[in-house]
């Protein structure tokens, strides 16, 4: 279940990358939220789920989507019109970096340790390996592209924190999966309305129409149910392993169906990532100091 939630994730990068050729941001976004919905709403009546009535709960609904739908696919969607899927997926991968930061400032159970901050240094040092020489020649189009990737990472890390007071409410977690998709729809259709006039757009191709359908059905609502049941199953810690699994997938159907290319800088990043994540999620370091015999 792992491996198959990666690769939905993981695509949700091909599937942008195929969308930006023909279609703007908000659009893509709106689209895929709004598929999204649709189906979790379909998913929750036939499995016979009620949607809990109380009060504030919309509102965290909105909250919710805001933080971990609408400002990061928008995001991520528009720096997918100047970098390559790969990258915005390997920038991806620093979402566990932020949360352990945001985590240590606005929660009380969940501080930093000596390793974890090492961990944390180590990623960002990968990640300020990526941007390079970027860094020092302005902003470019694409620096900014990445530091939008790299802003909706942080995003996910506030909805990260945001999310646990759900649990809090004892609200299902495919009921939280289906309010924040629609209410991040109810934000996005909106500014998609105003600022790409969709109406006016040139009627997409077979292909964008796929990766619309696909982004939607498949890297967000089967991906949500599939996370939610590795999330009862295995626990928060295990799922940690997908953000070390999705950008290989991302990167492999970037370079076969995409025809994208990473330079060696991207690798030797993403390992440091892979690395501080590592440290981060602790386990390997216990392991290796575990007595043997």
């Amino acid at each position: 279940m792992l491996i198959a939630l990666s690769v939905l994730w993981g695509g949700s990068f091909f599937f942008n990358g195929v969308a930006v050729k023909e279609l703007p941001s908000l659009t893509i976004v709106l689209v895929r939220v709004g598929i999204a919905a649709v189906t979790l709403w379909a998913v929750l009546t036939l499995l016979n789920i009620r949607m809990p009535r109380m009060k504030g709960l919309w509102p965290a609904y909105f909250g919710m989507g805001l933080l971990n739908n609408a400002i990061p696919f928008a995001l991520f969607v528009w720096g997918q019109h100047h970098i390559a899927s790969g990258l915005a997926a390997i920038l991806n991968a620093t979402t566990p970096l932020f949360t352990v930061l945001v985590a240590h400032f606005l929660t009380r159970d969940e501080k930093l340790s000596a390793g974890k901050m090492a961990g944390v240094v180590l990623g960002l040092l990968g990640v300020i390996l990526m941007l390079g020489t970027e860094l020092l020649s302005g902003l470019g189009t694409g620096l900014l592209a990445q530091l939008a990737c790299l802003a909706a990472a942080l995003s996910y890390a506030f909805a990260g924190v945001f999310g646990r007071r759900f649990k809090r409410m004892g609200v299902p977690p495919l009921a939280t999966a289906t309010g924040q998709v629609t209410a991040s729809s109810l934000l996005i259709l909106p500014m998609a309305l105003v600022i790409d006039q969709p109406w006016l757009l040139a009627l997409p191709s077979a292909h964008t129409l796929a990766a619309l359908l696909g982004i939607g059905v498949l890297s967000t609502a089967l991906a949500y149910i599939l996370y939610f049941r590795i999330l009862a199953a295995a626990g928060a810690t295990n799922l940690l392993l997908v953000t070390f699994l999705i950008p290989i997938s991302a990167i492999l159907l970037g370079a076969f169906l995409l025809d994208e290319r990473l330079d060696a800088k991207h690798f030797v990043g993403m390992a440091m990532i892979g690395l501080g994540l590592a440290l981060i999620d602790g386990r390997i370091l216990a392991g290796l100091r575990a007595p043997q015999g």
